[in-house]
Order: C-alpha cells, then structure tokens, then sequence
C-alpha cells in the first residue's frame, strides 16, 4: 500500500508529462433531461472527501450556501453544487469534497463520488464558447478523440466562488501596488489562464501596473503565439528579447499546461532566458517544488495584485 508521500510524489510527477488526476463526481440530473452527467475537478485541489457530516445553517446565509460544518476544529462553509449548476440529486447530498483553492478552504455538497482518472492534458478541450455563465471551463474526453468517448464538464472553482462570495470593494489598490512597472520599451508580458475570471484580473491588475500584455486562455495558446512572435522578431532582425518581457502562466490548463508550457521554454534556447512566473490557485508545497525543478523563476498564489506586482519587481530586477 502507497504512503501518502508517495501518492503525493506520484501525482506531482504527472506534470511532468502533461498529465494530471481528475475526481469525477455527479450533481444529478437538470430539469430537461433525466441523463445523470460527470463533473470533475483536479485532484490537487481535493484536501479530502467525507460523507455529508451534520451541516448547521446560518442566519442570512448567501443563497446556495448550506451552511456551516466543524471539520476536526476546523469551520467549514458548505456550498450546494448542484443547485448552482441547475441539477436536481436523485438520492440527496450525500458526499462533501473539501477543497483548499487559492488561500482559501471551502466544501462543496455533491451526489455522488464516481472514480479518480488519470488524463492527458490534450483530453482536454476549453468549454468557454459553448458554457454559459462560464462554470465549465473545460470538457475532458475520457476515452480519447472518438466519437463514443464519455465527456466530463470540469468546473471552474474560480468563476462559482466569485460568483457566489462577489467582493464589496475593488479588486484591485493602486495605492498597494505601487509605482507603475517599465518594462523594455516594445516589450509585454505573455499570460496565460483558462478561468474567465481569473483573467479579468490578471488583466485588471496589469493595467493597474502600467504593463502592456497578451493573454492567451491556454498553454498551448501560449506556446504557438510565442513561437509565432519569434518569427516575426526574426523577420525584423530582433530576439524575442525585443517583444517579451516575461512569461505568466496559470498551473492548470486545457491541451497544455502550465508545466509544460514552462519546461518547453526553459528547453527551448530561443527562449529560455525568458522568465516565467507561475500564477496558480493550486497552492501547496508539492506543487512549488515541482514549479523550481521545471524552471520556472517564480511562484505566486492567485490572487493578491500587490504579491503579483511585487512578484513580477522582483523577477525584471534579476
């Protein structure tokens, strides 16, 4: 039997390979159809799954808020995942998964827990055209590109908390931030995330930082637009110097992640004097570790504006 190091030493070593482990779990069935569908989330983001403990309402709880439970100490809040996503359980709320997402810990109440599968990043594909409200980022193809293949709606965490737990004051302080960052005239920053929502900030904060910038929602969207501008450095007689500053990228993506977006830049010598930053909600000393041994020049939990600004100072000053 494995000792939790060593699963823990296991899963961190799929990024290693473009591959990650997604929990499958079902909500029920929508008010149009009675077909029970999959949802999944990345296991990195998984602290725990216990049966549904004995959940304490509270007084003027936001909707979709169940309550609160004590988790060995701990007061968790408990979230109704099937009532966000429009699903009717069949047989009741009877699993709870505790997550701990970008510095936070919360439970979402599910159905049911169905299996632990392991995935290639190319499974999976972005969902953002085809999901409404932008809680399904993505759709994993469990049985590869055929026809017949199972279909997973992976949830995006981010988009549901903010949409549940909206922020009374701006995301963003320009007085925290500090003063506006220069970078090499004619250079920006390359970023990369999947969540709409993450994206919106990273966005929000760059403008606040006085950084030019290309977002891209994938890592292999990344990848192909920054061999792309090496070409046309190329043509004009520049380095890819002349056009990017520096590299940001969320863990986490469809086609390619951010692991390997990294390592296929720190093996690249066109481009493996460009920093990159990691900017990820899977926190956890796992995954740093893992973030140093690919190469990447940093890592900075999302998402404090202040912490990525201080964190980009410090990355240019090298």
């Amino acid at each position: 039997m494995q000792s939790a190091q060593q699963e823990i030493d296991e899963r961190t070593n799929l990024t290693g390979s473009n591959k990650f482990e997604l929990l499958l779990f079902t909500l029920g069935v929508s008010a149009n159809s009675d077909q029970v569908e999959l949802f999944g989330i990345n296991v990195f983001k998984i602290r725990e799954i216990v049966a549904m403990p004995e959940i304490t309402t509270v007084a003027g709880a936001a909707p979709h808020m169940l309550g609160v439970v004590n988790l060995r100490g701990q007061i968790i809040s408990v979230i109704d995942l099937p009532a966000i996503v429009g699903r009717q359980p069949k047989t009741g709320l009877n699993i709870m998964l505790v997550t701990e997402f970008a510095r936070t810990t919360q439970a979402f109440a599910v159905e049911s827990v169905e299996d632990i599968v392991r995935l290639d990043w190319g499974q999976v594909l972005s969902a953002e055209a085809n999901a409404a409200g932008g809680m399904v980022t993505s759709i994993a193809r469990l049985d590869g590109n055929s026809d017949h293949t199972r279909l997973v709606q992976v949830l995006d965490v981010e988009t549901i908390l903010r949409n549940l737990m909206p922020t009374t004051e701006s995301a963003i302080n320009p007085d925290m931030i500090g003063p506006k960052i220069s970078l090499k005239p004619g250079t920006v920053v390359l970023a990369a995330d999947d969540s709409v929502v993450a994206r919106a900030m990273i966005e929000q904060g760059l403008d606040a930082m006085g950084i030019p910038y290309i977002m891209t929602k994938t890592g292999k969207e990344a990848w192909d637009q920054l061999q792309s501008i090496a070409t046309a450095a190329e043509t004009e007689g520049k380095t890819i110097h002349d056009k990017i500053a520096l590299v940001l990228t969320d863990l986490e993506m469809p086609e390619m992640d951010g692991f390997t977006l990294t390592r296929n830049i720190k093996q690249d010598p066109r481009f493996r004097s460009i920093p990159v930053i990691i900017h990820s909600s899977l926190t956890g000393t796992a995954n740093e570790v893992h973030v140093k041994n690919i190469g990447a020049d940093a890592y900075v939990a999302k998402f404090v504006a202040e912490e990525l600004a201080a964190t980009i100072r410090k990355v240019l000053e090298k």
